[in-house]
Parts: structure tokens; sequence; C-alpha cells
């Protein structure tokens, strides 16, 4: 009689084991899925990048160490691989970005332009559309890593190398000084 016992404490782990598990894999996806949705809206906004610079540099002979910058924050952002890099080269490329949008504003001529006006609707877009996905990503993060961190989760988590996710974070100073796109 006491083996059936000691049988049923077992499967009933077993089910616990399987159960919490499977919900780190969920979370996991979601967080991986969080993280592809980010890369799709940055590789947007890579790609507007270059047409919006190519759209003002006829009108802005004077300013190329501007372009320079901009190209240069655009390239290392690219070329980041783990979040932590992204998040630092995200908020270098912002701030290069508010730097051409700065020096825009001194060029009347730019704000009659339809295709400059339509590239800078689309980056504000892309803009937005990246804040929502970061939100969503760090949502996930923030609930996968309390559920492997709260016991008994932790016990499990450890058991199978699931470890702690990073946040994708902006500087301070980026979210209080958000690029303008209007001109």
């Amino acid at each position: 009689m006491s083996w059936i016992w000691i049988v049923a404490v077992f499967v009933v782990f077993i089910i616990f084991l399987w159960s919490k598990y499977n919900s780190f894999i969920l979370l996991r996806n979601r967080y991986e899925n969080g993280w592809a949705q980010i890369n799709v809206e940055l590789k947007r906004r890579y790609d507007l990048i270059p047409n919006l610079v190519n759209s003002v540099k006829g009108y802005m002979t004077h300013e190329k160490e501007v372009f320079e910058n901009v190209a240069k924050a655009r390239s290392q952002a690219m070329q980041a691989n783990t979040v932590a890099e992204h998040s630092k080269t995200e908020s270098q490329l912002t701030n290069t970005l508010k730097s051409l949008f700065a020096v825009m504003e001194n060029y009347p001529e730019l704000k009659a332009n339809e295709n400059v006006m339509r590239l800078q609707e689309e980056l504000t877009s892309t803009e937005n559309r990246i804040s929502f996905s970061r939100q969503f990503y760090n949502d996930i993060v923030m609930r996968y890593n309390q559920a492997i961190q709260l016991f008994p989760g932790n016990i499990i988590a450890s058991m199978f190398n699931f470890g702690r996710q990073d946040y994708f974070e902006v500087d301070e100073a980026q979210v209080q000084d958000a690029p303008k796109v209007s001109l």
C-alpha cells in the first residue's frame, strides 16, 4: 500500500516538473518572438535611415559630419548581437538622429519636400513600433525572469539551465530627449 503512495507522489512530482518545464519553454518562446519583432522593426529603421539621409543630403551640403555620424551609428547598431549591445547602440543611433533632425530644422526648404516628410512619418511610425515591441519584449522577459527566480521554479530552472534574460533598455537621457521628427 505504501508503494502506491510513493508512486502517486512520484507521478505528481513528474507532472509538476513537466508543467513547470513547459511553462518555461512557452515563456522563452514568447520572449524570443518579442525579440524577433524588435529586430523586424530595427531592420525597417535601418533601411529608412539611408533613404532619409539621401533625401536631405542635397539640401544640406555643409553637414558632412552629421551624415557620417548617422552612418557610423547605424552600422554599429546593425552589428550588435546581444540585447545589451543593441540597447547601447540604439541609444547612440537615436542621439545621432536627434542631431540630424536638429540640423534639418535649419533648412526650411526641407519642410516643403514631400519625400522627406513621408520618410519622417515612416521613421516616426517605426520608432513607435520599436517602442511597442520593446515594451512587449520587456514584459515577457519580466514574466520569464520572475518564473525562473520564484520558488519552486528556480530549482527546476537551474536543473534545466534556464537563465535570466536582459531587458532592452534605453538611456534615461534618450527617454527624456526623444528625437523630434517634425519640420
